[in-house]
């Protein structure tokens, strides 16, 4: 009964025999119980006794699971509720339930959702005993209300203290919280909601803090995940026919498992952003220690976040292009990092500070790094995060704000910078002060509609007058992203300044019952009829524009009949009343002696929303 073929694991898992006698077994299940009541049920194998290393599972006589390997897991599965079946447990050539070495009637209910867990040894005394006293023949641990997914960004699980030879054990996520205190054999805990990310845990000896082992676990990719944590296997094999060595494994919803591995050496996440503007530092070669991280180097360019080693010191040393060895950096930086925090480091200044500009605030611009702390996203936040750095050698105090929304720096001189900032994860436009100056020094356009939950760090960089500094790279904001990604924001370009405008044409002149109207050169309104009206526009403001009014059968501005040069208020609202005839002597006199030629009238207006509509009278 045995087949080697596997199909479905964390990185590749079940095999694809048990998958199929799976479904046989549930096929014959819905067609005997297709109106019985049904709960949804997932067993997990975590027997380490090499005698039940492979064994068959019966649902009442039925085989459900063929050759159950030790550390699997089935999916959730739809079982017999409101009714006692029988699971028996059976060594792998079984040919019926009768074979079974043991068996445990259960009763499920309706609806429910269980855990079901295969743990012990088949024959005690064969094995160590449990330091704390506890039972450790082979039994079915049942947990109900267990969950399938979860409706969160957080990652759930529930613990199962399954190594018949363990003492009472602490699960500790290192510098996060003590996760499961005093978790003793056969001990299985309420589900845990931790934030997605990586994690270590450490298990530890019952209310100590010494460690007996630590496993690393990456639940980066797992919100709204859930799983079964299971200590697994001998802490002593030798004394436990030589089974299977402790660890941990985590059964997924879906019937995969991972086997937790110990953590690797401390690291930490690192980005590394060239910001120096000198052009002999255009291109250097990054060292890490005595190894070459980064070939040519290109300033105003960046890494994605790099594991670096962390809590001991390393030495970043910076040289030219041509560099053959760290003996010849230019400048060396030792640098003690923190386990699992995540740096932004910007190499920033110039080599010779005297033959740059110096910095209006005294501020020194000799080369250096500045260490940051960074971030790789947003943590599920509905906006981009934004960490401003001041890199620009010769720029003055400065204050930075997104237009009409967030502030991202106040009075803040060269290397200061400030912590993330949430901005609208759509176009905006980014305002660059002189900090005491409502004048912007410069502004730039940045789309952040694709940075939606990202992170960014916007630079000042630079020279805000190159014929100063060595004709070096003029002065910008450079934005980069977690994965590398640089580039140079563009500036903004100014908005037009508009005004609202209502056309209505109101001249009874049979002549120009239709007319096309122009704006400049542009046929704003064909075949304009008297007594029509147009929405209110947006019609350039703050310069003189020309509107030309044309017969119907126009083919350019150039055929216009009258021509009116109007400037609008910037903001404004109007209405555009084009009033009059085309000749006065062919109509009546006005009585009172008024003008009555073809006119454009320009009065400022209201306008009014459906909802609550003013009306205006022209006589």
């Amino acid at each position: 009964m045995r087949t080697s073929d596997t199909v479905y694991q964390q990185n590749g898992g079940m095999r694809m025999l048990q998958v199929l006698f799976l479904l046989l077994f549930l096929t014959m299940v819905t067609a005997q119980f297709v109106f019985a009541q049904t709960a949804r049920v997932q067993v997990i194998h975590n027997s380490a006794d090499p005698g039940a290393q492979t064994v068959d599972i019966y649902i009442n006589d039925g085989l459900a699971i063929n050759d159950f390997e030790f550390r699997k897991a089935t999916p959730y599965l739809d079982l017999p509720a409101d009714t006692e079946i029988v699971i028996g447990v059976a060594g792998p050539n079984s040919s019926s339930s009768a074979d079974a070495i043991a068996t445990f009637p259960v009763t499920l209910a309706n609806n429910e959702t269980y855990v079901v867990v295969a743990n012990g040894v088949l024959d005690p005394s064969s094995f160590a005993s449990n330091p704390d006293g506890r039972a450790t023949a082979f039994n079915l641990w049942i947990k109900a209300m267990a969950k399938e997914a979860v409706h969160s960004n957080s990652f759930e699980f529930f613990v199962v203290h399954g190594a018949s030879d363990a003492p009472g054990v602490d699960v500790v996520a290192r510098n996060v919280a003590t996760l499961v205190p005093g978790a003793r054999y056969g001990d299985i805990t309420d589900y845990i909601e931790v934030p997605t990310g990586k994690y270590k845990l450490d298990i530890n000896a019952g209310g100590t803090e010494t460690t007996v082992a630590s496993f690393a676990l990456d639940a980066s990719g797992f919100a709204g995940k859930t799983a079964v944590v299971l200590a697994s296997g001998f802490l002593d094999p030798s004394v436990n026919q030589n089974g299977d060595a402790f660890g941990l494994i985590a059964a997924f919803a879906d019937g995969s498992v991972a086997e937790l591995a110990p953590p690797g050496p401390p690291m930490a996440r690192v980005q590394i952003i060239h910001n120096s503007a000198d052009p002999a530092a255009n291109e250097v070669d990054i060292y890490v220690n005595e190894t070459r991280a980064l070939n040519d180097f290109a300033f105003r360019s960046a890494t994605p976040f790099l594991d670096l080693p962390a809590e001991e010191e390393i030495v970043i040393g910076v040289a030219g292009s041509a560099s053959s060895s760290a003996s010849e950096s230019l400048a060396t930086f030792p640098v003690t990092l923190a386990e699992d925090e995540t740096y932004v480091v910007i190499a920033n200044g110039v080599l010779d500070p005297a033959s740059f500009a110096s910095n209006p605030n005294g501020r020194s611009t000799g080369f250096n790094l500045y260490i940051l702390d960074g971030r790789e996203d947003a943590n599920g936040a509905h906006s981009t995060i934004v960490r401003p750095f001041h890199g620009a050698t010769d720029a003055p105090l400065v204050n930075v704000s997104v237009r009409d929304g967030a502030s991202l720096m106040t009075a803040r001189g060269y290397t200061d910078g400030t912590s993330y900032v949430g901005v609208q994860s759509a176009p905006v436009t980014i305002d660059v002060f002189a900090t005491g100056s409502s004048d912007p020094l410069a502004s730039f356009a940045a789309d952040l509609t694709d940075a939606l939950s990202g992170a960014a760090v916007v630079l000042a960089s630079g020279f805000l007058d190159p014929s100063a500094n060595q004709n070096g790279a003029a002065f910008g904001l450079l934005a980069v992203f977690p994965d590398g990604t640089a580039g140079m924001l563009e500036a903004a370009t100014a908005e037009p300044e508009t005004a609202r405008v209502q056309i209505i044409h109101n001249a009874a002149d049979p002549g120009a019952a239709v007319v096309d109207i122009y704006l400049g050169e542009s046929l704003a309104i064909d075949d304009f009829e008297f007594r029509k009206a147009t929405p209110y526009l947006d019609l350039p403001a703050g310069e003189e524009i020309v509107i030309g009014v044309a017969g119907p059968n126009s083919s350019s501005a150039a055929d216009a009949i009258a021509t009116f040069p109007v400037t609008l208020t910037p903001n404004g609202t109007f209405t555009v009343i084009a009033n009059g005839v085309l000749d006065p002597s062919s109509f009546a006199a006005n009585p009172d002696g008024r003008a009555t030629g073809f006119n454009l009238w320009v009065t400022e207006s209201v306008e009014a929303s459906t909802e609550s509509p003013k009306v205006q009278f022209y006589a």
